[in-house]
């Protein structure tokens, strides 16, 4: 009975805790101009690609389908082309540098040193910063849609499309903005002295290089996809409803996992 009542304290103090933090969070996200940037980049990033798909040269006739600017057409294991990763998967390697800069800002700044002196529980941290960065993506995402959208219109191509498939690919790539946010925040954590190797690193996860190189090592299987990548390739333009469960279960992995080693980082090594 007593354990009882001591978790049902200890819950709402959890959350009122990261209640807190969240709302200091956003507030500093919604007042740094990096964060407007970023979306304004999101957004000009589809139309720069479709003007090489319709020049001359190697870009050129990459695209078959509108929707390709969006997402591939299917699980993609090895990269044969840049035209199959010039898709919304390039929100990750600009939300990558943005949590960098966001968080190598919290120890330039001292901000994290006085927020360690007054509030000593690091997961709280890990996930406020976790939640925070998974929003900008998600927000990036948002507006790369809509540049998509804009930009396969202007290229004259085919909407031809299952929308279920469609509505799924989406869905799995704003879902593992979380996974991939985690990622970059457990990175940060763990070389926040370092700000340019954070950001270097965070850049070449993004890009998938990585994931092509131990593929075209070890081999195309989905379990090297789903440990590596986060099983970002299963959000295609053939993806379904189990698709979208894939990507929901492995982000969620995903968080718990890097969450709880970069608040035990944190709880053993000097924060400052």
């Amino acid at each position: 009975m007593e354990n009882a009542k001591t978790l049902q304290f200890e819950k709402p103090r959890f959350l009122e805790r990261l209640k807190g933090m969240l709302g200091v969070d956003f507030y500093r996200l919604f007042h740094t101009p990096l964060f407007y940037i970023f979306i304004a980049i999101a957004a000009i990033i589809p139309a720069l690609v479709s003007m090489g798909a319709m020049g001359e040269g190697e870009t050129a006739g990459m695209f078959s389908n509108a929707w390709q600017i969006i997402a591939a057409d299917s699980p993609l294991y090895i990269i044969h082309d840049m035209g199959e990763y010039a898709n919304m998967n390039m929100v990750f390697i600009f939300g990558g540098i943005m949590v960098s800069i966001f968080i190598g800002h919290d120890y330039r700044s001292g901000y994290v040193k006085q927020l360690f002196t007054t509030h000593a529980r690091k997961e709280d941290y890990m996930i406020s910063k976790t939640l925070v960065s998974a929003f900008s993506m998600v927000c990036m995402c948002g507006t790369y849609f809509i540049g998509g959208t804009i930009s396969g219109a202007a290229t004259g191509l085919p909407f031809a499309i299952n929308a279920g498939s469609l509505i799924c690919a989406i869905l799995g790539k704003l879902i593992m903005s979380l996974g991939w946010a985690s990622l970059y925040t457990f990175i940060n954590i763990i070389f926040r002295r370092k700000f340019g190797i954070s950001i270097a690193l965070c850049f070449v996860l993004g890009t998938g290089i990585p994931v092509i190189g131990a593929a075209a090592l070890l081999g195309n299987t989905p379990a090297l996809n789903i440990f590596l990548y986060g099983s970002s390739v299963y959000a295609c333009l053939s993806a379904n409803f189990l698709s979208v469960l894939v990507c929901l279960a492995c982000s969620l992995v995903w968080a718990v996992i890097y969450n709880v080693l970069g608040a035990v980082i944190l709880y053993r090594r000097d924060v400052y």
